[in-house]
């Protein structure tokens, strides 16, 4: 198109709109269908810590956390307090660095996080016969470049 930015094409993209919108859509009814299911004071943001711990174990510092799941530290902090007072997850300082502190999941954590999973996954379930395994496994790839390309 001659006389027209790059920005302007792909601002007035019904295309690329859409995309967007559907993603944004998709990501509010998941959300809101995910945290109605959560056993009773459990948020999502919680449920991702404990679902990152049980998958990798181990110890991260909140501001490994924070990057790895994509909030500011200071919601980190707060999640990590709420899992503290829970009993969910043990914090110990670095003993190198006193500023530092390094957190890991607890047995009671590993627990909720259990009981978590039994109270969602009747909604995979719900989604994979909906959808069908095989056209999700063809999504996986597109969805994993999109977020590759959306990363700062």
């Amino acid at each position: 198109m001659i006389g027209s930015s790059p920005l302007t094409t792909i601002s007035n993209d019904p295309l690329a709109i859409t995309l967007f919108s559907e993603i944004g859509i998709i990501d509010q009814l998941a959300r809101t269908k995910l945290s109605r299911a959560l056993p009773e004071g459990m948020e999502l943001s919680h449920f991702a810590v404990l679902n990152h711990f049980a998958h990798v174990g181990g110890e991260k510092t909140p501001a490994q956390l924070a990057r790895m799941l994509h909030v500011t530290k200071a919601a980190m902090t707060n999640t990590m307090n709420r899992l503290s007072a829970n009993g969910y997850i043990h914090i110990r300082p670095d003993w190198d660095d006193a500023r530092k502190k390094w957190l890991s999941i607890s047995p009671a954590g590993q627990a909720a996080r259990d009981q978590a999973v039994q109270a969602i996954e009747p909604i995979f379930t719900d989604i994979v016969e909906a959808v069908g395994a095989e056209r999700i496994r063809q999504m996986l790839p597109i969805f994993r470049e999109l977020r590759e390309a959306l990363k700062p």
